[in-house]
């Protein structure tokens, strides 16, 4: 992948959090609960992205700082429904998923050249590089954004 592509995944990811912020901006009670035709509600969402995103930020971790690190994956409804995703309230989950990513656009401002190549194993997916956890992870936060705006809307 060329630096400017980089780049801009960097961007990308560093902005996913406002997209989120955005998405959620003036909902009301009412739209937080409400599931759309995806099943999940905005705060449902929001529990999923705290929690992905304290994961993702471990594993990026991983890949830098380990040799051939294993990347487990895990079950995103079986957490939903055993961390109480459709009850808690999503404030302290918010604040998770921001410090997840400030912090992270911090390590991905300084990694070397050789740090792109780094892999390790993902046990659902196989080989996974630095990369590949960028172009992930870049997407992942604005996608969810439009899911919650989606659940919004009923």
């Amino acid at each position: 992948m060329k630096t400017e592509a980089r780049a801009a995944l960097i961007r990308r990811y560093a902005e996913g959090y406002a997209a989120v912020e955005d998405a959620l901006r003036g909902i009301t009670p009412a739209e937080l609960d409400n599931q759309g035709d995806e099943g999940w509600s905005a705060r449902m969402v929001v529990h999923h992205l705290a929690d992905s995103e304290m994961t993702s930020a471990l594993r990026l971790r991983k890949l830098i700082a380990e040799e051939n690190p294993v990347i487990w994956g895990y079950d995103e409804e079986r957490y939903a429904a055993f961390l109480s995703y459709d009850s808690r309230p999503v404030e302290a989950s918010l604040l998770a998923f921001r410090a997840a990513r400030e912090s992270t656009v911090t390590i991905l401002e300084r990694i070397t050249e050789g740090d792109w190549s780094r892999a390790g194993w993902h046990t659902e997916s196989g080989l996974y590089t630095v990369e590949r956890w960028l172009e992930t992870y870049a997407a992942h936060a604005h996608d969810h954004a439009g899911q919650i705006t989606r659940a919004r809307r009923g």
